[in-house]
């Protein structure tokens, strides 16, 4: 299949599930799936009010689910289409998990102005930690290289 007209059906597939989720409750207006070799692997909707999870947002959920069906913690070789551009806990979530391709919807822009005003944490990241609204300490201690430098040690550890 062409992919143009792949990411068209599955970006339109994540929109219809994104509307069913603000239709049954479950929480907010995002769905995400992730494809491989043109196969849906998972989906995920947001679940954050249903769950009582600040972190069940509609990407998590889908890699979650995919990275657990896979049987791996990356995602290699598949598409991760959501009905919205990713906020950036998710982005994060998206770059560690690896997939080949992000394909999304809506803008964050949209989203704002639903209500979901993402670049005020886009603005907090870019600022000093005494600059930002949530109160945010480094405390330096004799030790706190100590995980790293056994984790650059260690012969039985998986590089991710």
């Amino acid at each position: 299949m062409d992919t143009e007209l792949e990411d068209k059906k599955f970006i339109q597939k994540t929109v219809a599930l994104a509307a069913e989720n603000v239709q049954t409750g479950k929480g907010g207006p995002f769905a995400a799936l992730v494809v491989k070799n043109g196969q849906v692997v998972s989906s995920g909707t947001n679940l954050v009010t249903s769950n009582n999870d600040p972190t069940a947002h509609a990407e998590i959920t889908a890699i979650r689910n995919a990275c657990e069906q896979l049987g791996e913690f990356q995602l290699d070789n598949c598409t991760l289409y959501t009905s919205c551009e990713p906020c950036p806990m998710c982005l994060g979530a998206i770059y560690w998990a690896r997939p080949k391709r992000l394909v999304f919807a809506a803008g964050k822009q949209q989203a704002a102005e639903a209500g979901f005003d993402d670049v005020f944490i886009y603005r907090e990241l870019e600022l000093s930690y005494a600059e930002r609204s949530l109160q945010t300490l480094q405390i330096a201690t004799d030790n706190d290289n100590l995980p790293f430098e056994l984790w650059i040690e260690s012969e039985n550890k998986t590089v991710y």
